[in-house]
């Protein structure tokens, strides 16, 4: 075990002043925890020279002299990034508390460079005073706990893992840049602090890496942007955050999909003893641009078209709160299914059934709002476009012999949009009329029945009314029966004009 050597700049006892690095949670946010105060700045950093001249040290801290003793941000030439602080490793295995860990917990002063700006994370891991920290500052813990975020390759945050150099050449042809910077240096070359960008981070979905040194310029640019989008307040640091969460959660269902979908058939290699890798690279060259430009594109066309039902809105209510058809259509028997086929077919099955119901949506004037397996849900702005496509989902369904039987549920009412999402009672009575319907039919609540014989597509009575012809839709009403959380309501059950109706 290292021995704490008091008085020597760096080492557990000399650094109890500090506070914990930003970022740092679990058992490795004590700090201290080993040779050398980690937290101190790289003079050759980028980073760094960016953030301007250190602060004031803090009572206790050394000063110029000693800082310099310490070990650089980057571990020192040729070791990894993010690696332990050399005699750190065998205080970490023993699990000994340090002193500096202590310190932190009672409330020890700022970071001696002054330029580390605490997180929540930090200020809350911290009591643990445990200092076995492999990245860098005083200590902090690489990857345990929910510390700063980044978008890096499998492995980036453990120093053991050297990452394959094939692999890493790829990245930085999609990512435009090598990995130079750890979080922290991003946050503080960005100007944000890291409580924000950690917050950011976990929004866009990237996984904690502790402090390794993975992250590039394009990271740091986005920080700027959106921190820049939050001070010239045009977005609130709340709205800044869900722009993330719903770009991230979009972008990575997209490449999740193209991976799979189409580079994972293309890069099969084409002749015996080519690897995968050498024949990814030049693909990925020839596509990247390629599918950036038509992400952008189509990006813009839905930008457009929700600008469009923006501003047709009323006021700012019905911007919300709309009032919308609402439908769900779901396979019949998916469960049954799913212990019946093999994996690969069950894909198949539900490639197919979601590719054919977004295609006849979009043709037919709706919305698809999300595909769920089984289920899609869909709005339209009128009840004949809903009518119109729930009938449709049957029919083609019906003509498909791969595919099981199709039911759908669809309601007329205001429901509240949100990020992307609509919410409400008449999406759950939508639901809830799906389930009851029996398979290949289309089952519809009386708000949905009103709209479409006010707008003359159905007839206000089959039995009243003398001329049948000109209207597109048949309504036969149902038993009324109660509806879990919904009470009693009283379904009807649509059909097309001429097809038993």
């Amino acid at each position: 075990m290292t021995v704490d050597e008091p008085g020597v700049p760096g080492r557990g006892a000399a650094s109890a002043g500090s506070a914990p690095v930003p970022g740092a949670t679990g058992a490795g946010a004590g700090t201290g925890a080993g040779d050398g105060d980690r937290g101190a700045p790289d003079a050759a950093d980028p980073a760094d020279a960016a953030a301007g001249p250190p602060g004031d040290p803090a009572p206790g801290d050394p000063g110029d002299g000693a800082a310099a003793e310490a070990v650089p941000a980057d571990g020192g030439p040729g070791d990894p990034a993010g690696a332990p602080p050399a005699g750190g490793a065998d205080a970490s295995a023993a699990g000994a508390p340090s002193a500096a860990g202590a310190a932190s917990a009672a409330g020890a002063g700022p970071a001696p460079q002054g330029d580390a700006e605490p997180s929540a994370d930090a200020g809350s891991a911290a009591s643990s005073g445990i200092g076995t920290g492999t990245g860098i500052g005083t200590g902090t813990g690489s990857s345990a706990g929910d510390g700063p975020a980044g978008p890096f390759a499998e492995g980036a945050g453990d120093p053991d893992d050297e990452p394959d150099p094939s692999a890493l050449r790829i990245e930085e042809l999609i990512l435009g840049s090598e990995r130079q910077y750890t979080p922290f240096q991003a946050a503080r070359a960005a100007g944000v602090s890291m409580e924000l960008a950690s917050r950011f981070w976990r929004a866009m979905g990237f996984a904690d890496v502790g402090q390794a040194r993975a992250l590039t310029e394009a990271d740091v640019l986005a920080l700027r942007r959106l921190s820049g989008l939050v001070e010239a307040g045009l977005l609130s640091e709340t709205m800044a955050v869900q722009v993330a969460r719903s770009t991230g959660q979009t972008t990575a269902r997209l490449a999740d999909w193209q991976i799979d979908s189409f580079l994972m058939g293309l890069t099969e290699p084409p002749e015996p003893g080519m690897t995968r890798n050498e024949v990814t690279f030049p693909l990925v060259q020839l596509l990247l641009p390629e599918l950036e430009e038509f992400l952008v594109y189509v990006w813009r066309r839905q930008l457009a078209a929700a600008t469009g039902r923006v501003v047709q809105a009323q006021d700012d209510e019905e911007m919300v709160n709309r009032r919308q058809a609402i439908g769900f259509a779901d396979l019949v028997g998916f469960t049954r299914l799913t212990r019946r086929l093999e994996d690969e077919e069950l894909g198949e099955l539900v490639e197919a059934f979601e590719t054919t119901s977004a295609d006849l949506v979009a043709a037919h004037g709706g919305r698809l709002i999300k595909a769920l397996g089984d289920e899609i849900l869909y709005v339209a702005e009128d009840a004949g476009t809903a009518a119109e496509i729930g009938l449709r989902l049957i029919e083609t369904m019906a003509n498909d012999a791969t595919m099981p039987e199709l039911r759908v549920g669809i309601a007329f009412g205001t429901m509240t949009t949100r990020m992307g999402d609509v919410f409400g009672n008449t999406v759950n009575l939508a639901s809830r009329l799906t389930s009851i319907a029996p398979k290949d039919t289309v089952l519809v609540d009386g708000a949905l029945r009103a709209e479409l014989t006010a707008s003359g597509a159905a007839p206000e009575s089959e039995k009243e009314s003398e001329d049948l012809s000109g209207y597109r839709f048949a309504l036969q009403p149902l038993y009324q029966r109660p509806v879990r959380g919904l009470g009693v309501v009283e379904p009807w059950l649509l059909r097309r004009r001429g097809t038993g109706g």
